[in-house]
């Protein structure tokens, strides 16, 4: 029987992942995910590898991007879907000031912790993944794995929050140019975890302006989310006027605790959601 639930939202070792993007789908097959999709962290530098494994293993593979952009001062992720194999690597042109801007903010970080007497080297950190630059999360398993902190996010809680002081955020892209860029590079962009960023109300400031720049879809149902927040997300994607999306923000043993498609466990996000959102070629029924 044909699978009917997607993953849209996933990441590899291009980003902050554990599983390589063929690894990835090698899950997605033995987990019986209908669609899923690689959305690293700003790169798309795993993709081919990604879509060849998909095209070999029978499994419906989504090429995507996650990119960190910034809306009011505020940092907002916004996932790109269904690039076309030639637009792969104006992705990378594109975010290219970012990640020279991050290996920056990178070196920073290492510095200030070194300062403060951790035995952490920029080596170190760059060599736990297969992206340009690495990020927190990875200086976080680095800590992690040195004694200094017992879990990454207790790394995140007392040394890598923006308010303790080691870190400091790069400039990041803005929100609404990154969306028509998605547009205009054939892509179908597509608001990441709403709530995790943006209160209700933030969103409701934000979303007219993001679909008059070609925001097509918001994730309404996401790994964290409640029942309740899903609920509201899809009515806010009915007013507005958008599609729904959803996925596990999945990364291996980076997050142990969520799954392939399945979240902590309940999450669903239906295969209409990649049905609806998936670009219609030519002469294709639309309804």
């Amino acid at each position: 029987m044909k699978p009917e639930f997607c993953d849209l939202h996933t990441h590899s070792t291009f980003s902050d992942g554990s599983l390589t993007p063929s690894e990835l789908v090698l899950l997605a097959k033995k987990e019986g995910v209908g669609a899923v999709a690689l959305t690293d962290h700003n790169t798309g530098k795993g993709l081919p590898e990604f879509m060849e494994a998909g095209a070999r293993e029978g499994v419906v593979t989504v090429p995507g991007c996650e990119f960190t952009t910034e809306y009011d001062g505020k940092e907002l992720h916004i996932v790109g879907l269904f690039f076309p194999e030639e637009s792969w690597p104006e992705i990378e042109d594109y975010v290219e000031l970012m990640s020279i801007a991050k290996q920056k903010s990178n070196r920073q970080l290492i510095e200030s912790l070194r300062a403060a007497g951790y035995d952490v080297t920029y080596e170190e950190a760059q060599a736990m993944t297969d992206a340009r630059a690495f990020n927190r999360a990875h200086v976080g398993r680095l800590l992690r794995d040195k004694g200094y902190v017992s879990s990454v996010q207790e790394a995140f809680q007392k040394i890598l929050g923006e308010d303790c002081g080691f870190y400091t955020p790069p400039k990041r892209l803005n929100a609404l140019t990154t969306i028509r860029f998605i547009v205009m590079y054939g892509g179908v962009p597509v608001l990441a975890h709403p709530y995790q960023k943006q209160t209700h109300e933030e969103l409701v400031r934000f979303l007219p302006e993001a679909k008059e720049a070609g925001l097509a879809g918001l994730e309404s149902h996401y790994t964290t989310f409640t029942p309740e927040e899903t609920k509201a997300l899809e009515k806010l994607a009915e007013r507005f006027g958008l599609k729904n999306s959803g996925g596990s923000d999945f990364h291996g043993s980076a997050k142990p605790d969520i799954a392939l498609g399945k979240g902590k466990g309940d999450l669903f996000v239906p295969l209409s959601f990649y049905e609806d959102l998936r670009p219609k070629k030519s002469g294709e029924d639309q309804k």
